[in-house]
């Protein structure tokens, strides 16, 4: 390898925005540092800009939060990361939406995003579809396993895109467009330390579901181990698609 193509790959970076503090990356940070590659963290709780563009940035990943897409009113940065979105989309650079993301993928690609019939808050079962044993971030991959999610917000499966992955409650939870970009509505970034952190920041929510934090603490202890090991898998099989 050429000395200024090992430069130019050191040199990597994928923006990510990040919508409030205690929804970090978690697991992605790992997958992003195995391959040498940076994140430009665009932090909207902090009133950070988001950018006009991605210019050399290699892709863009897009975490949760506790806003809706149709928000715009209250948050009108919602707009400019759809912007975003869709110049990524345009320029064939990988894609990555986490629940909140998901959901601004799934908008910007012309999908309805409305309110579910009833929040899907801790761990539940998801089952891949039939197309997610080809596609390229989850073959060889268990066709189900139990997922975190915390969301109230469901979309309709984009035209054009995959869908990959369902719940009992919500039939879209990933889909793939193209070959490069993806959303997922449940989580598989998460650590303990995340889910804690979580569960602290929306405690009214789960009172107002009647879920207790410790349940979903005393469940993490049993899913986070698996669950950690799918999502790395698929991270890390995502994260080549950046090279």
């Amino acid at each position: 390898m050429l000395k200024s193509e090992q430069k130019r790959k050191a040199a990597a970076s994928v923006t990510l925005l990040q919508h409030i503090h205690c929804e970090t990356p978690g697991i992605i940070s790992d997958c992003l540092q195995s391959a040498d590659i940076d994140m430009r963290f665009v932090r909207t709780f902090k009133r950070n800009p988001i950018p006009s563009n991605l210019d050399t940035q290699a892709g863009l990943i897009v975490m949760g939060g506790p806003m809706s897409v149709y928000d715009h009113d209250q948050f009108p940065f919602l707009l400019e990361e759809q912007r975003l979105i869709g110049e990524a989309l345009k320029d064939d650079k990988p894609v990555l939406g986490v629940c909140l993301g998901s959901q601004l993928l799934a908008a910007t690609l012309g999908a309805e995003v409305k309110s579910g019939a009833q929040k899907e808050i801790g761990w539940h079962p998801v089952t891949l579809t039939e197309y997610a044993a080809t596609d390229a971030l989850w073959k060889e991959l268990p066709a189900r396993f139990t997922a975190y999610h915390w969301h109230g917000d469901v979309y309709d499966l984009p035209q054009g895109a995959v869908s990959l992955a369902s719940s009992e409650l919500t039939p879209c939870q990933g889909f793939r467009y193209g070959t490069n970009a993806y959303g997922f509505l449940f989580h598989m970034e998460v650590t303990e330390k995340i889910i804690k952190n979580m569960v602290a920041e929306f405690q009214d929510e789960l009172e107002e579901q009647c879920i207790t934090a410790e349940s979903i603490i005393q469940k993490t202890r049993e899913h986070v181990s698996a669950l950690q090991t799918v999502g790395d898998r698929v991270f890390r099989r995502w994260v080549k698609l950046l090279n």
